[in-house]
């Protein structure tokens, strides 16, 4: 084979909950990207879901660039968009090579290439900076994919999966190709606008979350850059593509403590000027109580923590290796710092019912984090938690895995019940928080201001917070005001799908 070009799409799926707040881009694919053109590959890093392009302008872009392989990323959600994506590129040019990758495709590569062989050609099992180059390096020089780790494909009738390829322990060696990202469609709308990247400062999970894909995908294992490598960067995508904020895609990225101390440093001491959104575990906030202020000052401004469940026995099944009363420390001590504090429920549970989801509510207006998602499990296949509620599942239609359309039938309610009470938990919550806005300092008010009109206009939740319009009658002047001033969104709201899993 001949392969010199290679495009890099992500599929056309969009989310009522991520891309309510902004523009999201896809940090896994610049790293690909550069390790494709480290190894002598021209690549095309193709957004077609930022970009919200449809079919007919996806295949004008792939007919453009004329690539002898494209390579699509997908979770259980976006997977029937991916397939299909590389079901238009065999249109386009039946020999064209196509790859799979992320965390769907890494367990589930047997249902898939059993059933779409004809469409995907390899899927890539775990990371793919090293396993994408060497097989197509393999291909160019007439080899074996079999010789190959990390992948897996058809043949001769049955699936060949190789050996699991080892984890990249140089993360600071990495080639990284920002400038083939299109900036100016990424922004962060709570912050008017600001431009918005996504940046990886570790990699891996050491959790035991039964209902969660990553700490599977990174075998319990972390992996880190150094902090000097990384606020290298958040300065270089600052000064040269003009990035205000970042949102850290790590899972856990305060893990080492030591390391997030000297990041923090070395934010203040070089006076970047990138804020920076994040997620991290309740210990872990524990722990750092006493260095809140240095998070302040070294720009960290929102902290999504996972509380998941009200419920002690709840969390012991999701294997959260938290107690209920630190959820709510936690939560506390981001508040006291006067940094945004988010966290999630995950609900529709086989025992759940619509009183023990009005608890949820009220333990999550106790808990007052300045945003709460109510979300409804996903049993991902591949997940520990799967074969507990296989028997609960009311559809194997992956498009409806998303954490907002609810999958899991409860013993005692029916699906068309559970979604109507998960939108009526957003309206109580955000009712009650919006009430209170007087209480914030004016910073976070402001800022909550700003999200309570991306929620009416550009959110799956735009339903339930009319509605909650409605009835706030007792609601503080300034969101009275706002409420005046906001516009529906004329273009119609995104069919809702929530954070990526």
């Amino acid at each position: 084979m001949n392969i010199k070009k290679v495009a890099l799409i992500t599929p056309p799926y969009h989310s009522g909950v991520v891309e309510s707040a902004g523009t999201w881009l896809n940090v896994g694919f610049v790293y690909i990207a550069g390790a494709l053109r480290a190894a002598g590959y021209e690549v095309d890093y193709y957004d077609a879901m930022s970009l919200w392009h449809k079919w007919p302008e996806i295949q004008q872009r792939i007919e453009a660039f004329n690539p002898d392989v494209v390579a699509t990323t997908a979770y259980t959600a976006s997977i029937v968009h991916a397939i299909e994506l590389t079901r238009l590129a065999k249109k386009i040019n039946p020999q064209v090579v196509t790859v799979h990758g992320n965390v769907h495709a890494t367990f589930c590569y047997e249902e898939m290439l059993t059933a779409e062989h004809d469409t995907i050609d390899f899927i890539v099992r775990g990371e793919g900076e090293t396993t994408l180059p060497s097989l197509l390096d393999c291909l160019n020089a007439g080899g074996d994919p079999a010789t190959v780790p990390g992948l897996a494909f058809y043949r001769d009738g049955a699936v060949v999966a190789t050996p699991k390829a080892p984890y990249i322990q140089d993360l600071d060696a990495l080639p990284a190709a920002w400038d083939l990202v299109e900036w100016p469609i990424y922004s962060y709308r709570a912050k008017n606008n600001a431009r918005l990247a996504i940046v990886s400062s570790s990699r891996g999970c050491q959790q035991k979350c039964s209902f969660c894909s990553q700490q599977l995908f990174w075998a319990q294992t972390w992996r880190a850059r150094s902090a000097d490598n990384f606020v290298a960067e958040l300065e270089m995508l600052n000064k040269t593509y003009g990035v205000e904020v970042a949102m850290l895609a790590d899972e856990i990225p305060t893990f080492d403590r030591e390391r997030w101390v000297r990041i923090l440093d070395l934010m203040i001491e070089r006076q970047v000027p990138v804020k920076l959104l994040m997620e991290t575990r309740v210990d872990d906030i524990l722990r750092d109580a006493d260095i809140m202020d240095k998070y302040r000052q070294g720009g960290v401004e929102h902290i999504y923590v996972g509380v998941e469940a009200g419920s002690q026995e709840t969390l012991d099944l999701f294997k959260k290796d938290t107690k209920v009363e630190q959820s709510k420390q936690a939560i506390d001590i981001i508040n006291n710092a006067d940094i945004v504090s988010e966290t999630s429920f995950v609900l529709g549970m086989p025992e759940d019912t619509p009183e023990s989801i009005a608890a949820t509510i009220e333990l999550a207006k106790h808990y007052n984090p300045d945003m709460a998602f109510f979300l409804a499990i996903a049993p991902w296949p591949y997940a520990e938690l799967y074969p507990q509620l296989e028997k609960y599942v009311a559809t194997k239609d992956y498009r409806k895995y998303n954490l907002v359309e609810p999958v899991i039938k409860p013993i005692h309610m029916t699906v068309e019940d559970l979604e109507r009470e998960l939108g009526k938990a957003a309206q109580k919550f955000y009712m009650h928080k919006f009430q209170n806005l007087d209480k914030l300092t004016p910073w976070k008010r402001e800022f909550m201001l700003a999200v309570f009109d991306i929620l009416i206009n550009n959110s799956y939740l735009a339903g339930q917070m009319r509605a909650m319009m409605k009835e706030g009658k007792e609601m503080p002047a300034e969101v009275k005001a706002l409420i005046q001033n906001v516009k529906g969104h004329k273009g119609g709201i995104p069919h809702g799908i929530a954070p990526i899993p």
